[in-house]
């Protein structure tokens, strides 16, 4: 019997799956990608997937009249946790986990873009999904707001701009603030795309310092969402 497919929620077009679609071609892993933003099908029952992946992008996850993909996504993830499938949401999609949980997501004190540290918790440092990752991290962050832990969750990492950076709720449903899945070329996007709002921070971010950060980080970066990637989806019981 064939594995059945994971699916990729994506919100729009310049936040797509990067790395993590190379790991899913290279091991020959089945998926789905459903571009929400474009769309007026969307899938019905989380069961009909091994692992659900909701993506990045820049909407709040309450603006549900300009964006009403999100008003279906809360209730598929809703059906996602109560059902039990393999879960894994990556910046807003982390939030829209959190919020699908029934935990409050907000502002940010601050926005947290570009490279930074993350800590494990002592929670986070026994999670299977962090093994073999240490206990810091150098992670790829961009957003504005931020999520609660979960009522019952468990808080497994944090940084000195954004407490709550990773959670996981139920068995195996979890929330990363920050991105896994860039690479340089998205990154490279992801600056143009938001030029403006680099320029206009309280403390502007150059974008020709984040590209070359970009470069400098990548080989170890991809081998570190590597190690994630295998983590989950051990946990998804779609690879050894």
């Amino acid at each position: 019997m064939r594995t059945k497919p994971v699916l990729i929620l994506k919100h729009i077009d310049i936040e797509g799956p990067g790395t993590l679609e190379d790991f899913l071609a290279k091991h020959h892993l089945r998926y789905q990608i459903s571009s929400l933003y474009k769309t007026s099908t969307f899938p019905e029952d989380p069961g009909d997937y091994s692992a659900v992946i909701s993506l990045g992008g820049p909407m709040n996850v309450y603006e549900e009249e300009r964006y009403p993909f999100l008003r279906w996504e809360n209730d598929f993830l809703q059906k996602t946790l109560a059902g039990d499938v393999p879960l894994l949401g990556i910046c807003l999609g982390a939030q829209l986990v959190a919020k699908a949980a029934g935990a409050r997501v907000s502002k940010n004190p601050v926005k947290e873009i570009g490279w930074f540290d993350v800590s494990l918790t002592e929670e986070g440092m026994q999670d299977p999904l962090f093994k073999g990752l240490g206990n810091k991290l150098r992670v790829f962050q961009w957003h504005g707001d931020t999520f609660e832990i979960p009522k019952e969750g468990r808080h497994l990492a944090s940084s000195p701009l954004c407490h709550n950076q990773a959670f996981r709720v139920v068995q195996r449903a979890y929330g990363l603030q920050f991105h896994l899945e860039v690479d340089p070329g998205i990154i490279n996007q992801w600056t143009e795309a938001y030029e403006e709002e680099l320029a206009n921070l309280n403390a502007p971010i150059d974008p020709e310092k984040l590209l070359w950060e970009a470069r400098t980080h990548h080989k170890l970066y991809h081998t570190q969402a590597v190690t994630f990637y295998k983590n989950f989806f051990r946990l998804a019981q779609v690879v050894s």
